[in-house]
């Protein structure tokens, strides 16, 4: 059990479908924060965003084959599983206490998100519970700084006065804003869904499985709306 005492990073998101830029901000995660594991966790049915145009079974499916050969990650299908029964949105806040209340109170837990979503971060559910819950990271690349601070709204005071450093992480289960900078690739879940539309290659925007099932089971083969 020598991992479970590691701070777990949790990786949120659609995955439809999950692309080489997850795995590599996972990867980038784990390295740069000293995050003994990520865990995916697919949204049942996400707030912020469109409905999911893969069916649950396949986003879950693509994620489990993405991650089967990378090591110190995985996949928790709660949510995607309880979905149908609870057709209430998925608020990230309802995911962490679950996860704090499944690792205990001193665990290190890490929110990973990218600048554009942190700047958000005020539209979300019970925002200010977040950080009483977990750490959040915040990955950054070229074009996608984050652009909270300076100002003089809620989510600027809390990003002055929580701002950290990776080796805070270890000392304290939750509490710090953690920028950290990634690997810039230029690839998006919606742009992949629209070169599959036009049948276009998405060889290497995809791991190899991901691509595999897309192409056996035949999803995305259409624009949304047609």
């Amino acid at each position: 059990m020598s991992e479970a005492a590691g701070a777990l990073g949790i990786f949120g998101g659609t995955f439809d479908p999950l692309h080489v830029g997850h795995l590599r901000l996972a990867i980038e995660a784990r390295e740069d924060l000293g995050l003994a594991e990520v865990c995916f966790i697919p949204a049942g049915n996400p707030a912020l965003r469109n409905t999911p145009r893969a069916a649950p079974r396949d986003r879950l499916a693509m994620v489990e084959l993405a991650l089967a050969s990378l090591a110190g990650c995985s996949m928790d299908p709660a949510e995607v599983l309880a979905a149908p029964a609870h057709p209430a949105p998925s608020y990230t806040v309802d995911t962490l206490r679950r996860l704090r209340a499944k690792h205990g109170p001193t665990r290190p837990l890490v929110l990973l998100l990218g600048a554009d979503a942190f700047a958000r971060l005020e539209e979300w559910h019970r925002w200010r519970e977040l950080f009483g819950l977990a750490h959040i990271a915040v990955a950054t690349r070229p074009g996608h700084e984050i652009k909270v601070g300076a100002g003089e709204t809620a989510l600027d005071a809390e990003f002055r006065a929580r701002k950290g450093a990776a080796a805070d992480i270890a000392g304290a289960p939750a509490g710090r804003i953690v920028p950290f900078a990634i690997t810039a690739l230029e690839i998006s879940a919606t742009a992949i869904r629209e070169r599959l539309a036009r049948s276009l290659s998405i060889r290497h925007l995809v791991p190899d499985a991901v691509l595999d099932y897309i192409e056996t089971h035949q999803i995305y083969r259409t624009p949304h709306g047609h």
